[in-house]
């Protein structure tokens, strides 16, 4: 499938990373390290002129989040980006679970930018998306 130069498709799921820093809390520094990224090939970070640790954009027809680019070392998988399960991921994968009880978090399509915008803290994002 050919898509067009800033659409991605988006995987999410568990790093050990991810594992290691919930240990120390989801408030923790090390947590919000290790979730609130958007792993890229880095051929494409180098199309789209992405630079490392540079904040992104990602918009599905589900919703956006910014977050901090980093080079996959998982290389290559072009078109490919990854981001770690999470209160950041969950913004932007289908939540309708089609009565699964797990929503879809495999080959979303996903617009990627890049972005001035600052990735948000845990209690940030969870005032701006979740508060009522």
């Amino acid at each position: 499938m050919k898509l067009p130069p800033n659409r991605f498709l988006l995987e999410t799921g568990r790093t050990i990373y991810q594992g290691v820093a919930k240990e120390n809390g989801k408030l923790s520094e090390e947590y919000f390290q290790s979730v609130s990224i958007c792993e890229m090939d880095p051929e494409d970070m180098k199309e789209l002129g992405i630079r490392e640790n540079q904040n992104v954009k990602l918009t599905t027809e589900f919703g956006s989040v910014v977050l901090r680019a980093v080079e996959s070392l998982r290389a290559p998988h072009r078109r490919i980006i990854y981001v770690p399960y999470g209160p950041w991921s969950n913004l932007v994968v289908n939540q309708n679970t089609n009565g699964t009880g797990m929503p879809s978090l495999k080959g979303i399509p996903v617009e990627v930018e890049a972005s001035s915008e600052k990735v948000l803290s845990l209690p940030d994002l969870l005032t701006k998306y979740y508060r009522k």
